[in-house]
């Protein structure tokens, strides 16, 4: 076996040992006698190839970042130590060059990692705090019927996240589950008092049916109906009952409605149609009285109107459709005929008459001794009496025509 037979890396003894290269000398990792020293070199060159395979793979996982840093710190430190102590022919420093090179990946990893995890933890405190809020919101309230399924939407969302550092979120579960508990018994107590009001309300309607019950077959139509009126007043405020049994009670309280009503319904359809023949004599009589319109000749008219009002009278009652319509003809007719009366009345009105007349005696009285006061003052050389007197006797002069004008009026 030759000494000469040696690669790059290492060369194989004439006794078989085989030796690789490294920075710090030359050392023995094996030997092959089975087979020749060709043989032997390529055996141990294969070995690592196998350990370079292995490294290249290490590489590609770190730089990948399939691997959280603390286990690639641990892989490449297993690695290494089958390198440095390999029993293999090749460039084993370079092996452990690269596989040292990896260190500022991990560590820049590990730092990308670290604030990766910061801002999750940031993210997952505001989005706590969040819920917290919304929680806190939702106990002050009184959404009795949602309130509940949002606190356990709340509640999966907060089981979603993170825990934060262990002082914080203890802190902001507290108040989560505070405001949860506190929510849970006010609903709690909401409900119970909702209950006793609702079996109030139960006992309140069940008395209701039973007095509706007994109005159903009145015949006293305008009484019962306000007395339903009422009972339908005191069934709004009285509230909702039980729901299973409020549809049961509004049934029998509706029931006993409709059967009054429909009877009620039925009867005044059938005085309508008994009254239609009246309205048609109304018809005739309410054109008779709108001729009489405008009024001239009173008295004839008072009497024409006095005689069909007693017709209109005896007519009797006309269906309900038809009562506003007729009535109101019929009351402008009746106002036109006092309206007439009345204006008669004031302009024959003999205490006015009276009034008037005495008014002008005094006026002209007045002015006769108001004439005589300017002839003596003229008389005296006092003018400016005089001229002050004869304003007042112009202003008395037109209060007298005035007065005559009003006289006429009722003469």
């Amino acid at each position: 076996m030759s000494s000469n037979m040696q690669s790059d890396w290492g060369r194989v003894a004439d006794d078989g040992t085989v030796f690789v290269r490294t920075s710090t000398g030359e050392r023995s990792v094996g030997s092959y006698p089975e087979g020749t020293p060709e043989e032997a070199l390529r055996f141990f060159t294969e070995r690592y190839e196998a350990l370079a395979f292995e490294v290249q793979l290490l590489e590609q996982r770190i730089t990948s970042g399939v691997l959280a840093p603390d286990d690639a710190v641990k892989s490449v430190a297993t690695v290494r130590d089958q390198v440095v102590d390999a029993h293999a022919v090749g460039d084993l420093d370079g092996l452990v060059a690269r596989l040292e090179a990896l260190a500022p990946v991990i560590e820049e990893q590990r730092a990308v990692r670290k604030a990766e995890r910061a801002a999750k933890q940031e993210k997952a405190r505001a989005t706590k705090e969040e819920l917290v809020a919304a929680a806190e919101k939702i106990s002050a309230g009184n959404d009795w019927r949602h309130g509940a399924n949002l606190l356990r939407e709340l509640l999966d969302q907060w089981k979603q996240l993170p825990r934060l550092d262990r002082a914080t979120d203890d802190a902001l579960w507290r108040r989560f589950s505070t405001a949860r508990t506190s929510y849970t018994r006010r609903r709690k107590t909401h409900f119970a008092e909702l209950n006793v009001k609702r079996e109030a309300a139960q006992q309140i309607k069940e008395r209701l049916c039973k007095e509706a019950e007994a109005l159903a077959d009145s015949t006293d139509w305008g009484r019962t109906a306000g007395q339903f009126r009422d009972l339908m007043r005191e069934w709004k405020a009285a509230g909702p009952a039980p729901k299973e049994v409020d549809d049961q009670l509004w049934k029998r309280f509706r029931g006993a409605q409709d059967t009054f009503f429909e009877a009620r319904d039925a009867a005044s359809s059938a005085l309508d149609a008994e009254f239609a023949a009246n309205a048609e004599v109304k018809d005739g009589l309410i054109l008779e009285l709108e001729a009489l319109l405008p009024i001239g000749e009173l008295e004839a008219a008072k009497q024409a109107f006095r005689q069909l009002a007693e017709r209109w009278d005896a007519a009797g009652k006309v269906p309900r459709d038809r009562v506003k319509e007729l009535e109101a003809r019929f009351r402008k007719v009746e106002q036109a005929v006092r309206s007439a009366e009345d204006d008669q009345w004031r302009n024959s009105d003999p205490e006015k008459s009276a009034r008037a007349d005495d008014m002008i005696n005094k006026l002209e009285a007045g002015i006769a001794e108001i004439e005589e006061k300017i002839a003596a003052a003229r008389d005296a050389g006092d003018e400016k009496r005089a001229k002050r007197l004869e304003k007042d006797l112009e202003s008395r002069r037109e209060f007298l025509e005035m007065a005559k004008r009003t006289a006429a009026d009722f003469g």
